[in-house]
């Protein structure tokens, strides 16, 4: 098959995984080096669908073993089997890379024959660029579950991040889909590579020449929508994630129906892409908020609000802390407000220092007032308009924002990357 053909079907088969953004990692320009990781380096765009495209993005080989449900290259499937050569491959992306197509790569594969020798060329591959083509710009590669240490110890000396995706919640959910893949043969590596990242931190400040060991961390994937899992079941599994992994990010992948006729599978998905954004929101607060996955979901409540974001659904729920007073509040309290983010709560810290915060410098200083007004006093005024009521408030509120039920597909996708732009 000709090397086009290929690139075009292994390309296409790579575009449902989203966890790929080139973030992270800041090894600098060498001497005799290609290429770069530092930001100006790194040039995001936007493919159709919103999502941030920097790298190619690309399979090794879609020939697999497995028989996932859900997998468009599931051993099942009527689809032409493809497979680069690590030659090929490597040279691929220095044409592109020359050619100002790309300024990185993300490699994932098919389980061809074994995880140890797909694990084993892919890592091929990512020499060939590293010590023969002296390419210094972004790697990310998805490494195998169930793979000897000693390929991840390799791999995390060439990378600059590494993966394994989680795929679903659960693992009653991953027997039904995925019935040859185990949690458990997941969660190893990704607690190996975090004990990995650690010694490599400590190594890094005793010995001079001690070498990077994947210096943009490791990050895992979920999908949502396939399986009757609640957002409450992946909110926890995500704190989880970050608080016993050193997860650098938990991304979200909306299922999308591509496999037809399986009884196993949901034949069409609700709001897929609007869920996907609410668990990035729902996210964000974890990472940056201090919010606990307890207090944006519970039992009792186990879905996300498609109405409004969570934070707004944690304060009309605990309204008995509102209204605040802006100049006497903490930035713990304060990032507890919607509509006012972490550099503005900040900014509100630094400026009270000097005089009293007004109003008017209140939007000067970026928040969000349209959301903010009704759970803030300044200076002992309060500008909401309406009484601090959960019901009204929220019904103002979306009086007031029409597209809350309607969000942009672009606006969503966008979220993925620059969440700070949707949170507040």
């Amino acid at each position: 098959m000709e090397l086009m053909e290929k690139l075009k079907v292994l390309a296409e088969s790579a575009k449902y995984d989203v966890s790929c953004s080139s973030s992270g990692s800041d090894r600098k320009k060498k001497k005799g080096m290609v290429g770069n990781t530092s930001l100006p380096g790194i040039c995001h765009s936007w493919a159709a669908d919103g999502r941030c495209v920097s790298l190619l993005k690309i399979l090794y080989t879609n020939d697999c073993i497995y028989n996932c449900a859900y997998c468009v290259n599931r051993s099942t499937a009527d689809i032409n089997r493809v497979e680069f050569t690590p030659r090929e491959l490597a040279d691929i992306t220095m044409n592109f890379y020359r050619r100002n197509y790309i300024e990185g790569l993300f490699i994932s594969s098919a389980i061809k024959i074994s995880p140890e020798y797909t694990m084993e060329r892919m890592i091929a591959v990512v020499k060939i660029l590293r010590l023969e083509e002296k390419f210094n710009g972004y790697i990310h590669l998805k490494a195998i579950p169930g793979v000897d240490q000693r390929l991840l110890d390799e791999a995390g000396l060439y990378v600059d991040r590494m993966s394994i995706n989680l795929e679903l919640p659960t693992e009653k959910s991953l027997k039904l889909l995925a019935p040859q893949k185990d949690q458990k043969k997941m969660l190893l590596p990704m607690g190996y590579l975090k004990d990995k990242l650690i010694e490599n931190k400590k190594d890094m400040k005793v010995y001079r020449h001690a070498k990077p060991f994947m210096p943009a961390g490791q990050t895992t994937q979920l999908m949502i929508g396939a399986t009757p899992d609640t957002d409450y079941s992946i909110v926890r599994l995500s704190e989880a994630m970050y608080k016993n992994m050193s997860m650098k990010r938990v991304y979200y992948s909306g299922y999308v129906p591509i496999v037809q006729n399986n009884s196993l599978l949901p034949a069409t998905v609700k709001t897929p892409k609007l869920r996907e954004h609410r668990l990035y929101q729902a996210d964000w607060l974890l990472r940056f908020y201090g919010f606990a996955a307890d207090e944006i979901l519970s039992s009792d409540q186990p879905d996300l609000d498609m109405e409004v974001d969570p934070k707004c659904n944690w304060a009309l729920k605990h309204i008995e802390y509102f209204p605040m007073e802006v100049n006497k509040a903490s930035i713990e309290e304060l990032l507890r407000v919607p509509g006012i983010g972490n550099i503005t709560a900040r900014r509100i810290l630094q400026s009270r220092r000097f005089a009293p915060v007004t109003y008017e410098d209140l939007k000067k200083m970026g928040v969000v007032l349209k959301r903010a007004k009704y759970f803030i006093l300044c200076n002992g005024k309060y500008y909401g308009e309406i009484d601090v009521d959960s019901d009204k408030i929220r019904n103002k509120m979306l009086f007031l924002d029409p597209t809350a039920k309607h969000i942009n597909v672009n606006q969503i996708s966008m979220a993925e990357q620059f969440p700070a732009m949707f949170s507040g």
